[in-house]
């Protein structure tokens, strides 16, 4: 009966202790689905590395894992009021929409409301941004062109008035 009564118990705390993980997997499975799905890319991890070169946040998803290809392409999502601050591309860069809508615009020029199917080609040297819409997720894939000798210059961030009016549009 002892046995029994002990078996029974250490069967009993196996269950609670199964159960407690699930739960804490779920909990864990909701914390990340805060994100919506907008797309059929993964959304990766947010984008802490770049954080300061962004206004809101953003997560980033690589989906090149072979650097001899010469193609690095990323997925890249902002929440609703993201976008990075002016910046260029010696090499130029290549974005495809593939969620949400967002913005895109060169110094100087208006802004281009964008939408999946979307893609804007940028050339070497044109200081843009890109970046969510006031209300929507917004997500594109990203690759620079001449990757081996491409390099960011980041410079200052959009101010609220040029995001505001982009937003009209």
């Amino acid at each position: 009966m002892k046995n029994i009564i002990s078996l029974t118990f250490i069967a009993f705390m196996a269950i609670s202790q199964v159960n407690a993980q699930n739960k804490s997997d779920k909990k864990l499975a909701v914390m990340k689905t805060n994100i919506p799905k907008i797309s059929e890319f993964p959304t990766g991890e947010e984008n802490t590395g770049f954080a300061h070169y962004f206004t809101g946040k953003s997560w980033l998803a690589p989906l090149t894992k072979d650097k001899n290809l010469n193609v690095p392409i990323a997925n890249v999502t902002f929440e609703p009021g993201c976008r990075n601050n002016w910046h260029s591309h010696t090499g130029g860069q290549l974005l495809i929409v593939v969620g949400g809508e967002g913005l895109y615009q060169e110094r100087g020029k208006p802004a281009r409301h964008l939408k999946p199917g979307d893609i804007v080609e940028i050339a070497p040297n044109i200081e843009h941004w890109h970046g969510a819409t006031a209300t929507s997720w917004f997500s594109h894939l990203a690759t620079n062109g001449n990757p081996n000798s491409n390099e960011n210059k980041w410079l200052e961030p959009v101010t609220d008035e040029i995001y505001k009016e982009a937003n009209k549009k």
